[in-house]
């Protein structure tokens, strides 16, 4: 059963509050929506949409910086055979997307969107934040960045060297981040003895990612009794010449093969450090295997407890699990739902859409790359 959540007070046999009451960071989303999108009636008569040659992509961050192990080692990973745990877990899951809509004559008009789902019983709950559209200008560009990156981390906003705004070609997958960071933050606040899971890795360092705040980010939820466990889909990093994801064991699933002896900070001056013990996992039958990143500072009997309660508690699809899978598809946009805001965009503040012209489909025909083409 799957339900949307209303704005309602409910009990705490859920473990999850369904509002966010004491959050004020989808008030401030508003207020700087509303206040970005006002620049589109002042500076711009235009809205010139992305190319249609493919579904519209979302903007995701990469998920690693550098691969860790490069060629041949001799770690050789011994797997841990998993026994589902069913004894009742609260399970929790966010996800965010961000997308761009089109440019204008000022700049560029972008939208993020972010889903938190809950699993308890047998029931699935979701809680949707947004679509939140914004006109982003070079003008105001640092100054949105700013308010968001105060609002979404854990500390002031100067208290790290990565806090400039991107470019505009970026800057649609760094909120996003930013509202992804904040949502963890969220759920790792309000939830208590559940299981915390990520899309992504617990790599620490980048701008999206500041070390100090994923730090304290995992020390919040373990004050909590919860555990996080980060998944990743696609990975770089390889062992003995082979992508981890296609290490592969005898053992019949579910199990783990822990990466052991990697190092923990990498890139040429250590910047990029490693917050998780990292896992290949096989969860269920099938043909996927995913890389599970689980907070270095949990003991290894509790890591694999936890992922067993996983096991026990939640759907599993080609071994990734339903909560997350869920917080993935209530975030995405959809091909209509981006017509359906574009549309929205141009009515309220007299926008023309334009469809520019694909010079490579011009100049090329079928043998064009498409506009992201070298």
């Amino acid at each position: 059963m799957i339900q949307q959540t209303q704005y309602t007070p409910t009990t705490t046999k859920y473990n999850f509050p369904p509002t966010l009451e004491d959050a004020t960071l989808p008030q401030r989303l508003i207020e700087l929506s509303i206040q970005t999108l006002k620049n589109t009636q002042n500076h711009s008569s235009v809205l010139y949409q992305p190319y249609t040659d493919a579904e519209p992509s979302q903007n995701e961050t990469p998920e690693e910086i550098a691969p860790v192990f490069l060629g041949q080692t001799s770690l050789n990973p011994k797997p841990i055979k998993l026994k589902p745990n069913t004894e009742p877990t609260t399970i929790v899951a966010v996800d965010v997307s961000s997308i761009s809509l089109g440019e204008t004559d000022a700049g560029t008009l972008i939208a993020i969107r972010g889903a938190i789902v809950w699993k308890n019983s047998a029931h699935y709950r979701y809680l949707r934040i947004g679509p939140f559209p914004f006109h982003i200008t070079e003008e105001n560009k640092k100054q949105v960045y700013r308010l968001f990156r105060q609002h979404s981390f854990l500390q002031a906003p100067n208290s790290h060297p990565a806090g400039s705004a991107p470019s505009l070609n970026h800057i649609a997958a760094r909120m996003g981040a930013l509202l992804e960071r904040w949502l963890q933050t969220i759920t790792a606040t309000t939830s208590h003895h559940s299981l915390l899971l990520w899309d992504g890795s617990l790599t620490a360092g980048t701008p999206d990612a500041p070390t100090q705040t994923m730090s304290h980010l995992l020390e919040t939820a373990r004050n909590r009794q919860n555990t996080v466990l980060a998944f990743t889909k696609l990975t770089r990093l390889r062992l003995n010449g082979h992508r981890l994801t296609d290490l592969n064991s005898a053992c019949k699933p579910p199990y783990l093969l822990p990466i052991d002896g990697y190092p923990t900070a990498t890139s040429p001056h250590n910047t990029i450090h490693f917050l998780g013990n990292i896992h290949v996992a096989k969860l269920s039958e099938g043909n996927c295997s995913f890389r599970l990143d689980i907070d270095q500072k949990i003991p290894s009997d509790q890591a694999i407890e936890a992922t067993q309660r996983l096991v026990g508690n939640d759907l599993l699809l080609e071994g990734y699990p339903e909560t997350l899978r869920l917080a993935h598809i209530y975030s995405t946009f959809t091909a209509n739902e981006v017509l359906g805001i574009q549309r929205f965009l141009a009515r309220t503040h007299g926008l023309k859409t334009i469809q520019r012209p694909n010079i490579r489909r011009l100049l090329f025909g079928p043998f064009g790359k498409g506009p992201e083409g070298g």
